[in-house]
């Protein structure tokens, strides 16, 4: 069996799950309703490491459907991904930095992912032809770099991965490609079960050029046996890992599980990037958001139980405007800088805004 028949063994009917779950026939119809919109999908794997005995399991909350998902408050492009496509599947938001959608299939379903109106549904949101968006880079020479995202690109075929890696790499002025992708994480086995993923990886990732892999554990649990595996032969492949964290209520939302997490995963030798404040998202923000104020303690609590080398990550919003990175509370404010910015002139620029422990996005404050 390859990770093709492993991924369609995948969990993707309420039915499936009944035997775990003490769920009324109420609570049971609202699970469909909300599975009818944003599917379901759940890897064997990932459905082993949750425990079942306790109904405030983070791994759970990640991975399995929530009737909170019918709180439709929020909205599904919280960054304007909209007003920065260029063509479908290409997005140009900052000026180094081209953002290819290359597919909507994942092999789980996040409930928090903040793609939440694209991944497992019908969508023209896409990339459908390369050439163009090869041509489009080719044209813009301010880009030096690409991200390759979704849904999750690892998803493709793993020939695909190479026409990809060989058309971008060929661009004079691109100095790296990143994939961002959840497979080390939630389906080790997409790694694991093909040998040729990494060859490919170590064929285009030299000393001129280099392949990223961007990826995220959100809890100290999902660093697994499995998943050290995928990311050792990640890094055997020559590419450099690193680790974006989405702070999620009830997940990583203390001092001591996110520093663990961090600790963790920088022993296995993925970096520490961002910590990223959640979305919100519709069918997100109600139960995964936590305050920006809260936010702050939470991380500024763990950093003091990380070493250097840990403390590089950043908290960070990713907001219309750009990438904000949350700074502190000075008396009756709270600080921001433009990490990166749409507006060339915003990078840079500190800013603060008067002081509201409710409030959980920049369009919160006064």
């Amino acid at each position: 069996m390859d990770w093709v028949d492993e991924l369609r063994r995948n969990i993707t009917d309420v039915d499936e799950l009944l035997k775990n779950l003490n769920l009324s026939e109420e609570e049971i119809e609202k699970m469909r309703e909300v599975v009818e919109i944003h599917p379901m999908s759940v890897s064997r794997y990932y459905l082993s490491l949750i425990d079942w005995n306790n109904p405030d399991d983070p791994i759970r909350k990640m991975a399995i459907p929530s009737i909170e998902e019918l709180d439709v408050s929020g909205d599904y492009d919280t960054s304007g991904e909209k007003f920065n496509t260029k063509l479908p599947g290409l997005q140009h938001k900052y000026d180094q930095t081209a953002l290819i959608l290359a597919t909507n299939a994942c092999a789980m379903y996040c409930r928090h992912c903040f793609r939440k109106r694209l991944v497992g549904i019908p969508t023209d949101e896409t990339l459908n032809r390369l050439d163009s968006a090869v041509e489009y880079i080719k044209d813009h020479r301010e880009i030096n770099n690409v991200l390759v995202s979704g849904g999750d690109p690892f998803l493709l075929p793993t020939e695909v991965i190479e026409e990809f890696l060989s058309k971008l790499t060929e661009i004079p002025h691109i100095d790296f490609v990143r994939f961002g992708t959840r497979t080390p994480v939630t389906f080790p086995d997409r790694i694991l079960m093909d040998s040729e993923l990494p060859e490919v990886l170590r064929k285009y990732s030299r000393k001129d050029k280099r392949v990223y892999v961007v990826t995220q554990f959100n809890h100290p649990r999902e660093i697994t046996e499995k998943s050290i595996a995928a990311i050792d032969s990640l890094i055997n492949a020559n590419t450099i890992v690193s680790n974006q964290t989405v702070l999620l209520k009830g997940v990583n939302d203390s001092p001591e599980v996110l520093a663990d997490l961090t600790n963790s995963i920088n022993r296995i030798g993925v970096i520490p990037y961002y910590i990223f404040q959640c979305r919100p998202v519709k069918r997100v923000k109600h139960h995964f958001q936590v305050s920006l104020y809260d936010g702050y303690r939470i991380v500024e609590e763990a950093k003091k139980y990380l070493n250097g080398h840990s403390k590089r990550l950043r908290y960070i919003m990713s907001h219309v405007t750009g990438k904000i990175e949350i700074l502190g509370v000075i008396d009756d404010y709270m600080y921001f800088k433009y990490h990166q910015a749409k507006n060339e002139e915003d990078i840079g620029r500190m800013f603060r805004k008067k002081l509201n422990v409710n409030a959980a996005w920049l369009d919160d404050f006064e």
